[in-house]
């Protein structure tokens, strides 16, 4: 497997990443890291997706990582005009086929994902405690948000036809896996449930609950539970496309 890392040009930034190839392999993976996370966590599941015969790209959006920017200014447009940036540098690889692309993402990067489903083709969609956010404010950074709002906000059950990311939920008609953390301090269940609730044209929706486990993912029976399930779903999807 080949290893090379690559710069992906938004705006005045660089992303900096790291694309594992396999010698053979055509379905594209891109994983999409937390708020205040990196590509760090992501590159031992991206090496093992790539051995089934996958181009995978982790990367590190603006403010985080090795990507230069302050996170306390950056907004969440801004983050997801870096995920369509990963996603275009992913789909242009002359390995990937553009038909064949998934994206994973944890947490504030499952919710850029749900979002950009709208802007680039996506065949599989796995979320991890996938956050969600009201409509309002969306140019406000993202670190000057109302947290103790927010947290009420993820309590109630969210109707799709009053969230974006929701409403781009109810369009997909891909494959999706939703994994949800049991003892999850950030992100709680009536979340989880608004995701699941929109999915309504999916070709299938698998949803796990991870027993014990943080939103973090800190415990490592944990962590190893959660490596295990995704690429086992991940497989089953790739080798059912085949």
């Amino acid at each position: 497997m080949r290893e090379e890392r690559t710069q992906i040009v938004v705006d005045d930034y660089s992303l900096s990443g790291l694309l594992m190839e396999p010698s053979t392999g055509y379905p594209g993976v891109i994983f999409v890291h937390g708020w205040a996370g990196s590509q760090e966590r992501d590159r031992d599941r991206a090496r093992n997706i790539a051995q089934l015969g996958c181009v995978c790209l982790t990367f590190d959006l603006r403010g985080h990582g090795e990507t230069t920017g302050d996170i306390k200014s950056v907004t969440r447009q801004e983050n997801l005009a870096d995920l369509c940036a990963a996603y275009d540098r992913l789909a242009d690889h002359p390995k990937v086929d553009q038909s064949s692309i998934a994206v994973i993402g944890s947490s504030y990067g499952g919710y850029l994902a749900a979002l950009m489903t709208a802007l680039r083709p996506v065949r599989w969609l796995a979320l991890r405690v996938p956050a969600l956010y009201r409509d309002s404010d969306w140019e406000v950074p993202k670190f000057n948000l109302d947290r103790d709002e927010l947290n009420r906000y993820r309590r109630t059950l969210v109707p799709r036809e009053e969230n974006r990311a929701l409403k781009e939920c109810q369009r997909f008609t891909g494959d999706v896996l939703i994994v949800e953390s049991a003892k999850d301090e950030i992100i709680p269940h009536p979340t989880i449930a608004s995701y699941l609730a929109s999915f309504v044209l999916a070709r299938s929706v698998t949803y796990r609950v991870i027993e014990d486990a943080d939103h973090a993912l800190s415990d490592r029976r944990s962590l190893q539970a959660y490596n295990t399930l995704l690429l086992r779903w991940f497989s089953e999807m790739v080798f059912g496309a085949r």
